[in-house]
């Protein structure tokens, strides 16, 4: 939990020079007029140094951004929340809803049935942060595996694309309570980490001055006889995908989609100037490069609801930003709103029915061991009815096309109430990025020269401006606010588009959204670990980097191959600079 919001804080009390070297970084940087001396961040916090404005201090805006730079610092909220009693109250019991273990049976954390993907929102993001790699799919509590299955139909031999399978969920399970079973069994999903041992660019595995580097990959695979549906899939393939941080959603859910189009037309009219295939750099399901305006797959049609002027939100076309395959228009019903009901499967009333599928309910009503153990329980609603009768309520209990609230099979009750609902979207909207450090540093400021020379930021763009923030919300929750975040500067590094890279055992479907960078620098000292990328491949900076160097067809393989040629001293910049923004 937010130990404390330091914007608040030192805005309340007279400054001290020694109040500001308390919360600023032990480390220092050089100083304009003594290159090799030290002096701690605080003397220039705010300030512009060498080659950074002096907002770059704050890559969330000064509403969005904390000054705590400490272990736990992602868990801070914005100073939007800080400002207001009733958000912060919000906000708090929002963070329970997000940190609690979710039981069967104990409100307001009750949830995991009949199945479900994790207990807790932190299972999957340690202390608000990116997944870990792991040596083995388990979901113990608290482990910060963050992984998710992709299991999907390829589209041709070894391909990595192709639809999901229906028999499971879209986010599998691996978890059920008594008496069911977990529609995939965790001990049938095997990983196996393989070292990449030629490069398919050519490229050796060590830079030019001798330095080595290692890349690795995950295969994954899930035995045929671990499914407990019916039917069974077949033809199958597997891929893994890792959560990203938390921290700053709101914000990006607060950049203009005006401002995105742009984007798209930008970089589209780039290629078409190169005379290349627009269609292989700009996904031509977001973008028609022919018409200069949204593909079919683009805009996200949201549910009944408002804008946050008042306006009638409902069925109102939002451009998608969030997720790796670019799935969700809208925070308010994006990557938090949807998970806490899919991956806890904690129904509410906008999601009156269980995340289930109907080959589960099928398998789970023609299973003996299932049927009778409901038999034998003498507190079960169905207790000495007959096998048929039994496998009946089964098959519609677990069912989503007959599990709705209030149906003529069950009246359970939503688990989430619409106030609680609300509190975890102040908690998800509020959440803050911290601010940037060692930016006097002129390593740091060698390393921002670099990645704008290499082209990293045709890609990882550096800056946005909210607009008038008018946020939609779903209707259960129309009339309460949300912290807005207008007309701020920040530094997200993405450019909210997808890209592909080509790597060893690709992403699902090869195209992936840029990862926002903001705030990765503190990853160690928040959740042990520095792994990025989708799949947590990549230990570090150095591996991410060489990863987008793995195939020459790779769309960021020319800003990769200068990285490889730099000397050790301007890599060693490149990844100082990436770990203090």
């Amino acid at each position: 939990m937010k130990k404390i919001n330091f914007f608040a804080a030192i805005a309340a009390v007279a400054i001290t020079p020694f109040m500001l070297a308390a919360c600023s970084d032990d480390n220092g940087g050089d100083t304009p007029d003594k290159p090799s001396s030290y002096e701690p961040d605080a003397n220039y916090v705010g300030k512009a140094v060498g080659n950074f404005d002096a907002s770059e201090w704050y890559p969330g805006g000064e509403a969005g951004t904390t000054n705590n730079v400490a272990a736990a610092c992602y868990e801070d909220e914005t100073p939007m929340i800080s400002a207001s009693a009733e958000l912060t109250e919000a906000f708090h019991e929002g963070e329970l809803l997000f940190e609690r273990q979710y039981t069967q049976n104990t409100a307001p954390y009750k949830g995991l049935g009949p199945a479900s993907v994790r207990r807790s929102c932190l299972d999957c993001h340690p202390n608000y942060g990116h997944g870990k790699r792991v040596e083995s799919y388990k979901t113990a509590y608290g482990n910060g595996n963050g992984y998710l299955l992709v299991i999907y139909h390829p589209n041709s031999e070894g391909s990595n694309d192709g639809p999901y399978i229906s028999e499971v969920t879209g986010m599998p399970q691996t978890q059920a309570v008594s008496p069911f079973k977990a529609p995939i069994e965790e001990d049938g999903v095997h990983i196996k980490w393989e070292k990449i041992t030629a490069m398919e660019s050519g490229l050796p595995l060590q830079f030019p001055d001798g330095e080595k580097y290692e890349l690795s990959y995950p295969e994954v695979t899930i035995d045929a006889d671990k499914f407990h549906t019916s039917p069974m899939p077949s033809n199958y393939a597997v891929r893994l995908e890792s959560t990203i941080g938390v921290i700053g959603t709101g914000l990006l859910d607060a950049v203009p989609e005006e401002e995105i189009k742009a984007q798209y037309k930008s970089e589209a009219d780039y290629f078409k100037s190169a005379g290349l295939d627009v269609t292989e750099y700009v996904n031509p399901n977001f973008w028609n490069a022919t018409t200069d305006d949204w593909g079919t797959g683009a805009l996200y049609t949201t549910l009944a609801g408002k804008m946050a002027d008042g306006s009638d939100g409902t069925g109102k076309k939002i451009i998608k930003r969030f997720t790796y395959a670019l799935t969700r228009g809208t925070l308010q019903d994006g990557p938090g709103a949807n998970a806490i009901w899919n991956i806890t499967n904690v129904s509410r009333p906008d999601r009156s029915k269980l995340y289930t599928t109907s080959a589960w309910a099928q398998a789970m009503s023609e299973d003996a061991d299932v049927i009778n153990a409901i038999k034998a329980d003498p507190t079960s609603p169905y207790y000495a009815q007959t096998d048929a009768e039994i496998a009946e309520k089964v098959k519609n209990l677990l069912d989503p096309n007959t599990n709705q609230f209030d149906n003529k099979w069950h009246n359970f009750k939503p688990e989430m109430t619409s106030a609680q609902f609300y509190s975890f979207m102040v908690w998800h909207r509020g959440l803050a990025i911290p601010r940037a450090r060692n930016l006097n540093d002129s390593q740091v400021q060698r390393g921002k020269e670099l990645f704008n020379q290499m082209g990293c930021t045709n890609c990882h763009r550096a800056k946005w401006q909210t607009g008038s923030d008018n946020y939609w919300t779903p209707e259960a929750i129309a009339d309460k606010p949300l912290p807005r975040y207008q007309n701020q500067t920040i530094y997200p590094y993405t450019d909210f588009m997808q890209h592909k890279l080509y790597m060893k055992n690709d992403i699902h479907g090869s195209w992936c959204r840029t990862t926002p960078l903001w705030g990765r620098g503190l990853s160690a000292i928040n959740t042990g670990s520095e792994d990025r990328m989708h799949d947590c491949r990549a230990h570090n900076e150095i591996e991410a980097i060489m990863w987008h160097a793995y195939s020459k067809k790779s769309h960021a393989y020319s800003a990769a191959l200068k990285f490889y040629n730099l000397p050790k001293a301007d890599r060693d910049a490149v990844v100082k600079f990436l770990q203090s923004i």
